[in-house]
């Protein structure tokens, strides 16, 4: 098995960007439906959301998420092709 030592560097990101994409593609799949879901309840008057309601809610939020964006481009391999063929491939076939 001396041989394939140098196949890990490859694969590794290759499968971490694949996981990364398919995860990606399920969320904003799940996010469209909650939207709509939203959207329709509005519509029907069985919930009311107002404006500076979301407004609160997104500077109270966004801070976070930025916060944990840094924490977690420093883990993914982003710079690596293997990475970004497999999350190009898990965008597209996940």
């Amino acid at each position: 098995m001396s041989g394939y030592e140098w196949l890990i560097p490859l694969v590794v990101p290759f499968i971490i960007g694949l996981l990364v994409g398919v995860i990606i593609k399920k969320t904003v799949k799940i996010i469209f439906v909650l939207v709509a879901l939203v959207i329709v309840l509005v519509a029907t008057g069985a919930l009311s959301i107002g404006v500076s309601d979301l407004w609160s809610n997104a500077t109270e939020l966004l801070p976070k998420i930025a916060d944990q964006r840094d924490v977690i481009l420093n883990v993914l391999p982003y710079t690596s092709a293997g990475f970004l063929i497999g999350l190009a491939l898990g965008l597209w076939r996940g």
